[in-house]
């Protein structure tokens, strides 16, 4: 049944599936606080004539499968939950949607290659997933903005070192019909990849003997900051100076050092920019800017803002237009119809689910960015190519990794 008519309907729960403790502890400090800024928000969301009480219920995934598990079937059996949300991990993320697809619930998730959550979970085209939709980026896209990022750095045509694991990260970024490497090879460009290496890396002596025997200038990598502050490290010794180093994991977090004077793994090295304050989007809850989301981020944690802020804020808003536009929003059915369709405008920008690239993906645009030093704080995400997204400008130049 619709929900014609005026009164008030059932109670509706959104559940969160948020790291509180573990690994990825720093990709469940934008979620839990979105969540608390955003409760208020939603305590009421009108639908049709109706208006149905909302509560927000989290669960912590301890940032494991297994816990993420545990933490869907608690959201859904014990507190009701009409959807479930979340940001997370390579091995967690998967295990959050894989038991909304068991539980038979709708879920909203983000921070994950498009691909690597589709193909990589068992969907095909024509059999996609019944309950579980994502909103993100994709390999192809890491690897358009990254070729722009090695051409402005040396021209057309550039010898890349590829600095990729023998797992997941590795596995999908060299794929050979759904991955970065044959989009990179398509814009003219040749990939030097020696074998994956195991994470986590004690040398990279193969990889550095292959890159200076065939002539590499820029190295792109999906390597954690500890593997890449070791490579960096080893190339100096090596006298191997990269004109631009890429990477595209672990690189949305402001960089850390060790020890005093210590320069962080993150320096000088360019990225992937999905969100930032200067972004030119509003939330469609409460009309937030991303600069005023960013600057609340900042005053209410006394902690830098994150690039996964504005996705973990888009979700709620990605949730509330899905029970308000549900023919049924008490049916999970009637929701996942309704995320299906979902079109709508987010802080995080534009998000269209009847558009593809595939069903029950949406996708988010991509800029270029490098660490440099900064003003207001030590390190700084600068944007430094902005042409894929619309009303963002650059605001500041590509420099030398080495």
């Amino acid at each position: 049944m619709g929900t014609t008519g005026s009164g008030t309907g059932g109670a509706l729960t959104i559940g969160v599936v948020v790291a509180r403790t573990g690994r990825l502890v720093k990709l469940g400090d934008p979620l839990e606080f979105v969540m608390s800024r955003l409760e208020p928000e939603l305590r009421r969301i009108r639908n049709g004539g109706r208006h149905h009480e909302v509560r927000v219920a989290g669960r912590d995934s301890r940032s494991s499968a297994d816990g993420a598990r545990e933490a869907v079937r608690q959201l859904v059996r014990d507190e009701g939950a009409r959807i479930v949300l979340t940001l997370a991990g390579t091995e967690v993320l998967p295990a959050v949607a894989d038991t909304c697809e068991e539980e038979g619930v709708p879920c909203v998730s983000s921070t994950f290659p498009w691909q690597v959550y589709y193909f990589g979970r068992g969907a095909a085209e024509e059999r996609p997933f019944r309950w579980t939709y994502h909103f993100c980026w994709g390999l192809d896209d890491i690897a358009e903005t990254f070729a722009d990022l090695w051409e402005a750095a040396g021209g057309p045509g550039r010898t890349v070192g590829c600095l990729w694991n023998d797992g997941p990260q590795g596995d999908w970024s060299r794929h050979a019909e759904r991955g970065f490497a044959p989009v990179a090879r398509a814009r003219g460009h040749r990939l030097l990849d020696p074998a994956g290496y195991r994470e986590p890396a004690d040398g990279f002596d193969t990889h550095l003997e292959a890159f200076g025997t065939g002539g590499v200038d820029i190295v792109t990598s999906a390597a954690t900051g500890r593997d890449l502050a070791l490579f960096r490290t080893q190339a100096a010794e090596r006298g191997l100076r990269p004109k631009l180093i890429t990477c595209s994991r672990w690189l949305a977090y402001p960089p850390t050092t060790t020890g005093a004077g210590e320069r962080p793994a993150q320096a000088n090295v360019a990225t992937l920019v999905y969100w930032t304050p200067n972004h030119p989007y509003r939330s469609s809850l409460d009309g937030t800017s991303a600069a005023e989301l960013a600057e609340a981020y900042e005053q209410g944690t006394g902690r830098q803002w994150l690039q996964p802020l504005g996705l973990a804020h888009a979700l709620f808003e990605v949730a509330a237009h899905a029970l308000a536009t549900a023919d049924d929003p008490t049916q999970p059915a009637s929701v996942a119809e309704a995320l299906g369709r979902a079109r709508l405008e987010t802080v995080a920008g534009p998000l269209d689910w009847t558009a593809g690239p595939v069903p029950n993906v949406a996708t988010v645009r991509l800029a270029g960015g490098q660490w440099q030093p900064g003003r207001r704080h030590d390190w700084e995400l600068r944007t430094v190519a902005s042409r894929r997204v619309e009303g963002l400008s650059p605001d500041g130049d590509l420099v030398p990794s080495a």
